[in-house]
């Protein structure tokens, strides 16, 4: 019997649906910046299209005095805008899986193998790296409201030098800008390197003196729990360096770019973002002559990363020069 028989045969069968779903429930877990795929703002804002949403704004005028002996000319005294965020990150990947290569009572199981292995090792990476620099690229774009100069300056980043003796005011630095700038304490993620995690479990205070913790020694001798979970009530996220620089280069997948810096820390709230993704298209076609006798999987999608403009104070970087 041939390689595939006794299959359902799945031609022009549109997988987006269904495979959109699984992906999004995977988000959360298999990528590292999950949570801001995860941001209510996803569901909040209108779409214009299939590639535009549209961010509104309101603003208003202040109070002032009230008179019990005179009435006012009456005015609107709100206004509001829209701020367009239009998707460019277009992505597709295809592949060919010839009969013979597959069980032919598991091509089902076995595209899904296939489409595993490349989320993990390459989308879900991809995205990851994407969405720091995507934010990076927006939040240093952005006029910085505190510049005297005209015009003003953009804003930078913090280049302070991280230690286990310094990474503590860093933080309390980040954490005092966004306090004055009124961002929610609530769901402040602080997303790290692997290498800056460690400084820490190890912080202290000053060089003499280390900062105190609580360590849990669960049953049995080797059960010592040194991870460092929250700060402050600031969810603390680990993350591989190199998904943590300011470019890449996605000409294929992804690589980091060759004037890339390092991102040491990036402190956010996530509702300071949107992160739209709409899965397009997703298909598996049965063999055919045009194919040479394989099965074709193809995929497209529209995805990307945008800071609101407004609530850009909701972000704060360390890096490396």
């Amino acid at each position: 019997m041939p390689a595939g028989a006794g299959v359902q045969n799945p031609t022009a069968l549109n997988y987006a649906t269904e495979y959109g779903r699984e992906l999004a429930n995977a988000f959360p877990y298999s990528l590292y910046f999950g949570a801001l795929y995860a941001t209510p703002n996803n569901g909040r804002f209108r779409w214009v299209n299939a590639k535009t949403i549209e961010i509104p704004s309101i603003t208003t005028t202040g109070r002032v005095n009230a008179s019990r002996d005179t009435i006012a000319t009456a005015a609107r005294n709100y206004d509001n805008a829209w701020e367009p965020k239009t998707l460019t990150n277009e992505r597709k990947w295809s592949t060919l899986v010839h009969p013979m290569d597959i069980d032919q009572t598991n091509l089902v199981t076995t595209i899904a193998n296939i489409t595993k292995t490349f989320n993990e090792f390459q989308k879900f990476p991809e995205m990851d790296a994407y969405t720091i620099s995507k934010l990076y690229a927006d939040w240093t774009a952005l006029d910085d409201p505190d510049s005297a100069t005209t015009p003003k300056a953009k804003r930078a980043p913090s280049t302070t030098s991280l230690s286990v003796t310094t990474i503590l005011g860093e933080f309390d630095a980040m954490m005092l800008k966004m306090d004055n700038k009124r961002v929610p304490v609530t769901g402040r993620i602080l997303y790290v390197t692997n290498e800056v995690y460690s400084m820490l479990k190890n912080a202290q205070i000053d060089a003499n003196n280390t900062l105190g913790r609580s360590i849990n020694v669960e049953s049995g001798p080797k059960g010592i729990d040194r991870r460092v979970n929250r700060l402050d009530e600031v969810q603390i996220v680990p993350v591989p360096a190199e998904l943590m620089k300011t470019s890449y280069d996605f000409t294929q997948g992804w690589a980091v770019g060759g004037t890339a810096k390092q991102i040491n820390m990036m402190l956010i709230h996530p509702l300071v973002v949107i992160t739209p993704v709409s899965y397009a298209f997703a298909q598996l076609e049965s063999p055919s002559a045009l194919s040479e006798g394989k099965w074709v999987y193809y995929e497209e999608s529209f995805e990307d990363v945008f800071i609101l403009n407004k609530q850009a104070d909701g972000i704060q970087f360390n890096i490396t020069e």
